[in-house]
């Protein structure tokens, strides 16, 4: 039983971990995924790439709502400037796939800042509202983009070669969302624990006191506006690689709630609770669906002429539970289950 944390060189402090256990674990789930693609269904091999795409933008959530306590109800929008950024960089300016994956990035980030100016005086449910203007005012503005935005119709989008790898085929496809997944993934653990992802859960936790440590909170809520909208348009511009194309309605205002269920269920603050979060959420209506096709007759049908009700019924019913029985999330669940294990037959 480890009784202490003790660094002793630069190694160790740098350190996600210094755990053998959580590394074991870590690497044999790291080599599981990458042999996934060769031993899943079509359908399940679908599944988990959903999963590692949904997995980006909710990380991109997670940074904005989780870390710095900003509550956005429109990130639906910064997924559809990511998606639209790599369609009109290909499609129409001809631009190189992996520079027009890095305009899904800067084109969000850059409207992620407009969004953040009126947080600088708005909280809760205002703020909310406010992103939640600035999604329809993204998904009108795309409409009538006549032809440059494809309008109604949408922008066509062919899947690539990226970084000398053909995404053409699922698998490749799988690996490549893989390779996004793990580096956002990095990015949100790093970023959580430096000087800037502190001064970020200083300003959730009290923003007067913050401000009174010195911390900026014009510079930081800016920042997390940008490196939220960011990650949440990578994740726009490989949801619409995945289904070949960019349109409005590709890009529901279900995703929304979707992504404040992940991080409500996974546990709020943390990268390990979106990794359960979106397993969990983007898993159930699959579940849903089995149970019903189990039951028969009508019901068999209900996910395929009925999906947006369901899910959006879904989403609602998880959300309430957990902030009923567990605000903490499946996180905390992980978490006790893990003490239980370590200390039994010892309570602490």
């Amino acid at each position: 039983m480890r009784s202490g944390y003790f660094k002793q060189g630069y190694g160790e402090l740098v350190g996600l971990t210094d755990s053998p256990a959580v590394k074991g674990w870590t690497a044999a789930l790291l080599a599981a995924l990458v042999v996934a693609p060769l031993v899943l269904s079509s359908y399940l091999l679908s599944h988990v790439t959903i999963i590692l795409f949904t997995l980006v933008g909710a990380l991109g959530l997670m940074v904005l709502t989780g870390f710095t306590g900003l509550i956005s109800l429109g990130h639906v929008g910064f997924l559809m400037l990511g998606g639209y950024a790599y369609a009109i960089g290909v499609t129409r300016f001809g631009l190189p796939p992996e520079l027009a994956l890095l305009m899904s990035a800067v084109v969000p980030a850059l409207f992620g800042l407009v969004v953040g100016i009126p947080s600088l005086r708005l909280h809760g449910l205002y703020l909310a509202i406010t992103t939640l203007a600035f999604a329809h005012i993204v998904s009108a503005g795309i409409l009538g983009g006549g032809q440059f935005t494809g309008a109604g119709s949408g922008i066509m989008v062919e899947r690539p070669v990226m970084f000398g790898m053909d995404l053409s085929s699922d698998r490749a496809f799988y690996w490549f969302c893989l390779a996004m997944c793990v580096l956002a993934v990095l990015v949100a653990l790093n970023l959580r624990r430096t000087y800037i992802g502190r001064a970020l859960i200083a300003i959730r936790d009290n923003d007067i006191a913050a401000r009174t440590m010195g911390i900026s909170l014009v510079r930081y809520k800016l920042l997390a506006f940008l490196v939220s909208a960011a990650l949440t348009g990578v994740a726009g511009a490989l949801m619409g690689i995945y289904m070949s194309i960019v349109s409005v309605e590709g890009y529901p205002f279900l995703l929304s709630i979707e992504a404040l269920a992940i991080i409500i269920v996974g546990g709020i603050g943390s990268v390990l609770g979106a990794v359960f979060g979106t397993v969990f959420i983007v898993t159930m209506p699959e579940l849903f669906a089995t149970l019903m096709s189990m039951v028969g007759g009508r019901w068999a049908d209900t996910l395929t002429t009925a999906a947006h009700e369901v899910k959006t019924i879904l989403y609602g019913v998880a959300i309430i539970a957990f902030l009923r029985f567990d605000p903490r999330g499946l996180r905390g669940i992980w978490h006790d289950v893990r003490h239980a294990w370590v200390f039994w037959p010892l309570r602490y």
